[in-house]
């Protein structure tokens, strides 16, 4: 009996500065292996793996991603995956093989960098500006004030060229298809600045907005970029699930082995999948016993037993004996790829979510365009003036510019972004924190999620320590999750195993070995000749030389903080219900352990998916809370959704938040200061409108120097910075 078992990860202040300093280029190279890590969690883990990998022969540079939690390997000619994976199950760390040719090379946050370069070019060209503009304020007049006008313009032009990018094509973008957004009014007011400018630099008038316009930029550029940093970069869940497809697979033909891509597989194809290997096909068990470690795709917390004739699915891990199974679904038929359709469509579903930002800027936008063209078409009329009258328009568009509107989301995400990141939980989702504000329902996986996804011996002081050490030598035979676990209680009691020769391990049954010449074994009831009784609890079942035999209980050790969590959730009015594929048995202990009135037991993906459509149906807003390939489609289609950082690479991706460490009690706490963050992000709101009430009619009168507007604008940014702070 042979199983991965997940290490249980804890938060570490190394997982803050990982994402900043992994540069790895995962493109598909010769020679260039993808294997994933789901049990990374810190910098130790990064140094281990490499250390490990490094020290083959073959492998000539390993590189760890810790946020993907993925290793790229560039290795010699000929290296498969299948031959570094027992290396790093040997330094302790579980690892899958990925197809690197399924992944997008994202190998630096390329678009966080180019909007940091925009930032600093332009705040080093508004730094010099502003300077040019203190001597004009100060009362520079003719042929000084000119040229001070001209250098400004000449640093100007190309910094907003370059710098503004970001703004001036999502305006493009948005006018293209008839629509406006929030910066179609930045992109006006910049680009109206900047002619305005240098229409009055070029009649030597007294007014240029040469400042107003590049400390726009910077300031917008300043919030475009926190909230770029506020969410990790998200690809999709539907592609990391095929990712995880094996992407050779061992065929029989003449009873002869060859390795073949998946693409070449067909239908009545016999496949060898040996030990430790995933299911490439959905297809039927035609020679072989086994058992099957099915948790990430049905959350069942036991190995299942295979042998002829069963059915098995794609991305299911066999654990102990070689089987050879006949292919009844390749490709776009399996089971896996139809998990993947799955979260597709529900993540189609939560990507119609409209923000608080884009909901305002459906107002403001219009409103400010119609608000200058008056001031404009007034002043004309008034003055007769088209100089006055466009420096007027222009003098609006810039007070009005929604620099604080633009600050006003990603200020409070970065605050409590921050804040929910020293309690352990990562929000990767810009929306994330708005739909969290909103949750009533609370929907809990079991196994993995609600439980370490590991066994425990039950009392386990309460066996003789004879039986224990009979049994501990036995269990040292095997990598089964029981024998581990029965293996760990004995260690904590100090306990030396008995001197057992012999030892072999029965693929689907156990372990046997002898014990002063008489046949002992460790495993199945059936199997070592117990009466179980009608017994549901997890069990394994020791045969003594005597003949007696001796019942090992288990049970799936709680999370940290689950029963604190989850009381507290009710506390505060929320509905929490249990989905699990585990069984009935399995699930109905845990709901009662927990005190949850509702639960459902061996829901299949498909299940969870719908049962998470009808609460939204019924006009519930729902956090799932889960970590397994079975769990993707719900995360997907619930209003929001986390899940740990012991969770599959698919699990997280499809996730809004990750939980970095093992304890859920923060979970409470990140609905309360997403309701707190999403009360700032409104009270911004007004502030910027308050704001705007009060500067409107400088502008309007005419009395909105570039000295005025650029103050004003900077006191607002100011403010509404200052006031997401009041979350930390």
């Amino acid at each position: 009996m042979t199983a991965v078992m997940r290490p249980s990860p804890s938060a570490c202040p190394a997982c803050a500065a990982a994402p900043a300093a992994e540069a790895l280029a995962e493109a598909d190279l010769p020679g260039q292996l993808a294997l994933s890590l789901p049990t990374i969690h810190c910098a130790a883990c990064i140094a281990n793996v490499e250390r490990a990998l490094q020290a083959v022969p073959t492998v000539r540079d390993a590189r760890v991603n810790l946020t993907l939690k993925r290793v790229t390997i560039e290795a010699d000619p000929g290296v498969e995956a299948t031959d570094l994976i027992p290396v790093l199950e040997r330094a302790g760390y579980e690892a899958h093989e990925l197809d690197a040719g399924m992944l997008r090379a994202t190998a630096t946050d390329k678009a966080g960098r180019d909007l940091l370069m925009r930032l600093a070019v332009a705040g080093f060209a508004a730094m010099n500006v502003m300077l040019l503009s203190i001597a004009v304020w100060s009362g520079a007049t003719g042929a000084t004030r000119d040229m001070f006008h001209w250098i400004s313009a000449f640093i100007t032009l190309p910094t907003i060229g370059f710098a503004a990018q970001p703004f001036f094509m999502n305006a493009w973008s948005a006018l293209r298809v008839g629509k406006l957004n929030m910066d179609v009014p930045i992109s006006l007011a910049i680009g109206l600045a900047v002619v305005t400018s240098l229409w009055e630099t070029w009649l030597s008038g007294h007014h240029a907005y040469f400042d107003a316009a590049i400390a726009l930029t910077f300031f917008l550029l300043a919030g475009r970029y926190l909230d770029h940093r506020t969410r990790a970069i998200a690809r999709s869940a539907a592609e990391e699930l095929a990712a995880l497809e094996v992407p050779r697979a061992t065929r029989l033909r003449d009873g002869a082995e060859e390795q073949v891509p998946l693409t070449d597989l067909a239908v009545g194809d016999i496949l060898l999948v040996r030990p430790g290997g995933r299911m490439p096909v959905d297809g039927e068990i035609i020679e072989g016993t086994s058992e099957l470690d099915r948790s990430l795709l049905t959350g069942e917390t036991l190995p299942v037993f295979a042998a002829v004739g069963m059915a098995v699915s794609a991305g299911e891990v066999n654990l102990t004996g070689p089987l050879q199974i006949r292919a009844s679904a390749v490709g776009k038929e399996t089971s896996l790829h139809q998990l993947a359709d799955l979260v597709a469509i529900a993540e189609s579903g939560r990507n119609r979510y409209t923000s608080l930002a884009d909901s305002a800027a459906k107002l403001y936008a219009p409103g400010v365009h119609i608000l200058s063209a008056l001031a404009f078409l007034g002043w004309l009329a008034y003055a007769g003036d088209l100089r006055v009258a466009l420096n007027i328009a222009a003098a609006v568009l810039i007070i009005t510019c929604p620099c604080a509107l633009g600050l006003a989301v990603p200020a409070v995400t970065t605050a409590a972004s921050g804040r929910l990141f020293k309690r352990g939980l990562l929000i990767k989702h810009e929306t994330a924190l708005e739909r969290l504000a909103k949750v009533d329902t609370v929907v809990f996986d079991k196994t993995g999620t609600l439980t370490e996804g590991q066994p425990e011996l039950a009392d386990a002081r309460a066996h003789d320590s004879h039986v224990m050490s009979i049994a501990l030598a036995l269990a040292e035979g095997s990598s089964h999750p029981l024998s581990r676990a029965l293996a760990r209680a004995a260690g904590d009691r100090g306990i030396e195993a008995a001197p057992v020769t012999d030892i072999r391990e029965v693929p689907g049954y156990g372990t046997e070995g002898l014990l002063e010449g008489k046949r002992i074994r460790l495993g199945r009831a059936a199997w070592v000749g117990a009466e179980t009784a009608g017994s549901h609890e997890t069990s394994a079942w020791l045969a003594l030389p005597d003949g007696r035999t001796h019942r090992f209980g288990f049970t799936d050790a709680l999370r940290p903080g689950a029963e604190a969590a989850v009381a507290a959730l009710q506390d505060a009015g929320h509905k929490v219900i249990l989905m699990s594929g585990d069984t009935t048995g399995a699930v109905e202990a845990m709901a009662a352990r927990l005190n949850i009135p509702q639960w459902l037991a061996e829901a299949r993906p498909e299940d969870k998916a719908a049962r998470i459509a009808a609460l939204k149906d019924e006009g519930a807003h729902v956090l799932m809370v889960g970590d397994g390939l079975n769990d993707t489609a719900a995360l997907a289609a619930a209003d929001v959704s986390i899940s740990p950082a012991t969770a599959l690479d698919a699990a997280r991706v499809a996730s809004d938040i990750v939980l970095l460490g093992r304890d859920l009690t923060p979970l409470p706490d990140a609905l309360s200061t997403a309701r707190a963050a999403t009360k700032r992000i409104r009270e911004n709101f007004r502030i910027a409108t308050i704001y705007n009430i009060l500067a409107v009619p400088l502008a309007i009168a005419g009395l909105a120097t570039p000295l005025i507007a650029a103050l004003a604008m900077s006191t607002s940014s100011i403010t509404v910075s200052l006031n997401a702070l009041r979350l930390r």
